[in-house]
């Protein structure tokens, strides 16, 4: 057996970095035994059933880099500085390290940026240059390391391929079923908040809908799941109600059986057109606005979002009425492609 140390934005409370520990853990070659750094490790063991272990202890860090073959960069955006500063030089410092200790080095599944900052660039460079093999979710990533001069291999987010486990909701087949995920941001406004909270309530009138709202990260997303669900309560009671999972096999399979997707985060709009709904985006990052072009799917930049509520209702609607009749064979082909993520171990 080889021993694998894996280090993401783990053990945080986001449901899309959980996914792509799930999928990365489900892609990794049978020979491999992981050990998954997290900030919760006692979590991180309990809902994936694997070994892990506290990322910010040092000690403990060396002590598992120094008894493990592999260095496994998992998933996302971690090198990036548009959140914080600190991600380049946490991320990099582990990375660097492990490389230094002579460990194959991956980089899994990454998007790269943005880097505004002269060190976080000069960081990532180093990092991505020392890896044993790197791909990307993008074309944009792609692209900034061919600058490089750095070799990638480019496939879909690997979220796309992760095993959905059914949830058994009961339902009114007659009535149509809206998901809808949001997150804080300084863009989303007080304004843009109350614009969309009518917005669902004119939905609800005209179709009738039952609308479930699902705070990715409960930590940042929930009071703004909660202030949306009572508002639509007060006119429909019990027409709408949260829904918080941990296990990101079963927070995508909640998507199984939703008609309409109207999410911000970018694994809300990947689970949810996986498991076949339709989706309408509001876009808050590239990665977002990347994949509304590459799915070919309808949707607002979120500070260039619509002021007049009943726009975005009719929109809705249409997207309820109207199925785009080729999304699911778009999304067969990115499940396939996303599955490219797991040559890079050989």
């Amino acid at each position: 057996m080889r021993r694998a140390v894996l280090c993401g934005y783990y053990g945080m409370g986001n449901g899309g970095d959980e996914a792509l520990l799930a999928t990365l853990l489900q892609m990794l070659p049978k020979d491999i035994q992981p050990l998954v750094l997290s900030a919760s490790p006692r979590a991180t063991e309990n809902l994936h059933q694997v070994e892990a272990s506290d990322r910010y202890s040092v000690f403990t860090l060396i002590s598992e880099l120094k008894r493990s073959d592999l260095f496994v960069w998992g998933g996302g955006s971690l090198m990036q500085d548009a959140t914080s500063a600190r991600n380049p030089i946490y991320y990099g410092g582990i990375m660097g390290l492990a490389q230094g200790l002579g460990l194959q080095t991956y980089a899994w599944a990454q998007g790269v940026g943005p880097l505004k900052r002269k060190l976080s660039k000069w960081i990532a460079r180093r990092a991505f240059q020392g890896c044993t093999s790197v791909s990307v979710r993008d074309r944009q990533s792609a692209q900034l390391l061919a600058d490089w001069q750095i070799e990638s291999v480019v496939a879909p987010d690997p979220v796309w391929a992760l095993d959905a486990t059914p949830i058994n909701m009961h339902r009114d087949l007659s009535k149509p079923r809206v998901a809808v995920v949001l997150r804080s941001h300084s863009a989303l406004t007080t304004c843009h908040l109350a614009t969309i909270t009518e917005a669902l309530q004119k939905l609800q009138l005209q179709t009738n809908a039952e609308i479930l709202l699902i705070p990715f990260q409960p930590s940042q997303d929930k009071a703004i799941a909660q202030a949306i669900c009572d508002s639509l309560n007060e006119n429909m009671p019990n027409r709408s109600q949260i829904i918080i999972q941990k296990d990101p096999r079963r927070l995508k399979g909640i998507f199984n059986g939703v008609d309409l997707t109207i999410a911000m985060r970018l694994h809300g709009l990947i689970m949810a057109a996986a498991e076949g709904s339709n989706c309408s985006a509001i876009s808050y990052d590239p990665k977002v606005s990347y994949l509304m072009q590459d799915l070919g799917i309808s949707g607002w930049e979120l500070e260039a979002l619509p002021d007049d509520a009943q726009s975005l209702t009719d929109a809705w609607v249409d997207q309820l009425e109207n199925r785009d009749q080729f999304l699911s064979d778009r999304v067969q082909k990115l499940k396939q492609q996303a599955l490219i993520h797991q040559k890079i171990f050989g």
